[in-house]
């Protein structure tokens, strides 16, 4: 999975200065348009991303810098990250409420 995940952040890092060359030198047309939209799409894409998982990315310890890797590597950052504690806590919670009407019963 660590390899998927680098191999990811490597090939997003390489679209980013694709699509920053691209502004300081645009490509021939219609590729700099192309690429333009492409690299606008990602990043409303990415965007979503950190509104959904905010959360999540709250609870780390450098929360903002989470939120940098996120916008520039997406879901592959996302991948990386510790499970929510706070899911764990809340699928947990029925299982011993019924463990404990068992023990009761």
């Amino acid at each position: 999975m660590k390899i998927f995940l680098t191999l990811g952040k490597g090939l997003t890092a390489l679209f980013w200065g694709a699509v920053l060359a691209n502004l300081l030198q645009p490509f021939a047309q219609p590729f700099a348009l192309l690429l333009n939209g492409a690299g606008a799409f990602i990043l409303l894409i990415h965007a979503l991303e950190l509104w959904f998982f905010n959360a999540r990315i709250a609870a780390c310890p450098k929360p903002a810098q989470e939120r940098v890797h996120v916008m520039l590597f997406g879901i592959f950052q996302l991948l990386g990250l510790p499970a929510e504690q706070v899911a764990v806590a809340t699928v947990a919670e029925p299982q011993e409420a019924l463990q404990m009407e068992a023990e009761n019963a």
